[in-house]
């Protein structure tokens, strides 16, 4: 997995976008694990990945509006792992003489560390809650996007930034306990100088 570089964090971190232009620039592969969540899901079985099919099972508003935001994370499949090894398999089937940027939420840093034979490799981009709302609220179309298809659409847009907040604290306490490198992102905090910090991470 020399050739691997991993760009995990929060939601609405830019991780997409760094990684599109640092892809771009250098000539590597992108693998967006957003990208694959569908396949993955179909590739699983409900004894490998059981919060996932549990998941699979709700409707939206018992996905996104009746639950707390606590078991919502507790209780997320991604959040989980569940999935990961699947990561590692498309990545294994692609060639190594070019090099692969791996990005998205799903990169945890627990099972991203094991791979980690060179260093500078792997990086995290924690969002602050201010910058994270920003940037979904810019993609954001009114009356789109899952959420419109619940009861309470501002309901669960609540308790999906809490429970999207809990994570990136989660994330942020277990890279500084694996010694694994981050950038918190503010809305100061301009995308090419985010785009220089990665770099310097990697090395390049």
């Amino acid at each position: 997995m020399r050739h691997v570089y991993w760009i995990g964090g929060g939601s609405g971190a830019g991780k997409s976008t760094i990684a599109r232009g640092l892809a771009d620039r250098q000539g590597w592969r992108l693998y967006s694990t957003d990208d694959v969540m569908g396949d993955h899901a179909r590739r699983t079985t409900p004894e490998e990945a059981p919060f996932l099919h549990e998941f699979m099972a709700m409707d939206m508003d018992e996905r996104w509006v009746n639950r707390s935001p606590e078991i919502m994370l507790e209780t997320f499949h991604w959040f989980r792992g569940e999935g990961f090894g699947l990561i590692v398999e498309d990545l294994l089937r692609m060639p190594r003489e070019t090099c692969v940027v791996v990005e998205g939420f799903r990169l945890l840093p627990h099972p991203v560390q094991p791979l980690l034979t060179e260093p500078g490799h792997a990086v995290w981009l924690l969002p602050t809650p201010e910058f994270r709302q920003t940037a979904l609220t810019s993609r954001a179309t009114t009356g789109e996007g899952f959420t419109a298809r619940t009861s309470d659409p501002e309901r669960a847009n609540r308790n999906i930034a809490a429970r999207d907040h809990m994570f990136t604290e989660r994330l942020r306490e277990e890279t500084a306990r694996l010694r694994l490198p981050t950038v918190t992102v503010d809305l100061t905090l301009p995308e090419d100088e985010l785009a220089e910090r990665v770099s310097r991470v990697f090395r390049l």
